[in-house]
């Protein structure tokens, strides 16, 4: 499935982007130098009528990424919160990627539900509307409930929808391998292990029970958080390619006339958006990984609404710590502990020096002190922080991709609301209160305590495990059966450090 027979599938990708104008758009909206601008064109230019045509009636990066299918979709997702890198012209088309793409008919869509939930539509339902959002993987259907008269939403997955993801993700992985053959300096971004972290979370989305169980544990986690509502899912009447949830009623995140019109302080309600997603980060260690706009809705009553979660991420205890760490030493301006967590921790090679490691770090974090977001060209930062992490032979951390795109996400969606925010304000008080009470005395006590019960469990066994242990010490002809070696506090977001640390500041200005 990853053999070179991608390579026309990479040719194709090239030839629609130039047929459709994405290519020319795209580099001018996010103001590439002209040579490049001229080079590009000038080499997709022979193979445009390969391209594939798309709709002419859609703008020509969303008409190029509609065409291509899927996994080019989510891409597009992803660009349509970042107006400070593509442009507010361009994010604005893009938005058309989040919940607006064509629908397939109903009468398929009840088909598949009969056919997974083995029960007729129309005796579950009273009601059921022609579909009212349409995204990459699935469409919704508001509905309402036969025996209860609750209204709710229908997620059903697309037809063929697998096998089309499974196309574009093996097209990836060429194109992932060609990128370490031909630049070697790339392989310390692990391109083929991104690839594989992003095919990892894509079969998730393609698993509704997975996305049931997600919505339940996130509404349960986040029951008693002010301004926000999770709707729960309806088991029952969920399944592999089906799942019903509460119906969210309220205004797109996306919508500002309306919201205005409503009376909403979008201030506030960007605010709360990045208040609500470190608290799930660093709190709970579960959080929505897909929070543009298009995921998100306000209430009559201002709560703000989550919703589809297919993708969703998880941090353990100790990478929230360091984590923790790492933006309180930013915000205090304190770099030289900023450094010495990233060295303690293993996410920096020993044998580089940590005084020029904090020096690397100040360059990056002064100049953006005191300055206002939309005077901060984000390009710019994340191209200084690669160079940062060359210099200093960080690699890659698959485990963090979910973590970093979602800060970018969430980022432009406060951005998208009230440009001018001020986001070091918002993270300051949440990051103190989580450092006050996970890196300190009480959390040393907290730590103690628990392994003071872990120890408890396995008391009975310790004796037994010593004595073994000391006769192989003194019989050093018994073979031990090999062991795999894992150094989980070395190795866990090792490299990653800089790049979420570096990626923090450009979503936290």
């Amino acid at each position: 499935m990853k053999g070179p027979h991608n390579i026309w599938r990479l040719v194709r990708t090239a030839a629609t982007m130039e047929r459709t104008g994405a290519i020319g758009a795209i580099l001018e909206a996010m103001d590439a130098p002209a040579n490049l601008r001229v080079v590009a064109r000038v080499l997709g230019w022979p193979f445009a009528w390969l391209g594939l045509p798309g709709d002419p009636a859609l703008p020509p990066a969303t008409r190029a990424l509609t065409a291509l299918g899927p996994a080019y979709i989510k891409f597009g997702q992803i660009l349509s919160t970042r107006p400070d890198v593509v442009g507010p012209e361009m994010a604005l088309q893009l938005q058309y990627l989040q919940d607006k793409l064509p629908p397939f008919p109903i009468d398929v869509a009840k088909a598949l539900i009969e056919e997974e939930l083995h029960v007729p539509v129309d005796r579950v339902f009273s009601e059921f509307s022609e579909p009212v959002a349409a995204a990459s993987i699935a469409q919704v259907h508001r509905a309402r409930l036969a025996d209860t008269g609750v209204e709710v939403a229908v997620k059903v997955l697309r037809p063929g929808i697998e096998r089309a993801f499974r196309t574009d993700i093996d097209a990836f992985y060429l194109a992932a391998r060609i990128i370490e053959i031909l630049s070697p300096s790339s392989r310390r971004l692990r391109p083929t292990e991104v690839i594989r972290h992003f095919e990892g979370v894509v079969n998730g989305e393609l698993d509704l029970r997975l996305e049931s169980a997600s919505a339940g544990e996130f509404a349960a986690n986040t029951e008693k958080d002010a301004g926000f509502q999770v709707p729960k899912p309806v088991w029952n009447l969920s399944a592999r390619q089906v799942m019903t949830i509460g119906w969210a009623e309220g205004i797109s995140l996306a919508d500002n006339v309306a919201l205005d019109a409503a009376g909403h302080d979008r201030t506030a309600l960007g605010t709360r958006v990045l208040a609500l997603f470190l608290s799930h980060a660093l709190r709970d260690g579960f959080f929505h990984a897909d929070m543009h706009q298009g995921n998100m809705k306000v209430a009559a009553n201002g709560d703000i609404i989550a919703y589809d979660f297919g993708i969703m991420g998880r941090l353990d205890e100790y990478t929230r710590r360091v984590y923790a760490e790492i933006l309180f030493g930013f915000i205090q301006r304190d770099y030289r502990r900023v450094a010495e967590v990233h060295f303690e921790a293993g996410y920096v090679p020993a044998d580089r020096d940590i005084d020029e490691f904090a020096r690397a770090l100040r360059a990056v974090g002064e100049p953006i002190f005191g300055m206002e977001a939309s005077r901060i060209s984000m390009g710019r930062l994340l191209a200084y922080l690669f160079e940062v992490t060359e210099r200093f032979g960080m690699e890659t951390r698959t485990e963090l991709i979910l973590l970093q795109r979602t800060m970018v996400v969430v980022e432009g969606v406060a951005r998208s609301l009230d440009p001018h925010i001020n986001i070091w304000q918002v993270a300051r008080p949440i990051v103190e209160d989580y450092i006050r009470d996970n890196v300190g005395p009480r959390a040393v006590a907290r730590d103690l305590v628990r392994t003071a019960r872990i120890l408890g469990r396995f008391g009975p066994r310790l004796p037994r495990l010593v004595e073994a242990q000391l006769i192989r010490q003194s019989h050093p002809e018994i073979e031990e059966p090999p062991r795999r070696e894992t150094h989980p506090l070395v190795w866990m977001l090792a490299g990653a450090g800089l790049t979420a640390a570096g990626v923090w500041i450009g979503s936290l200005l």
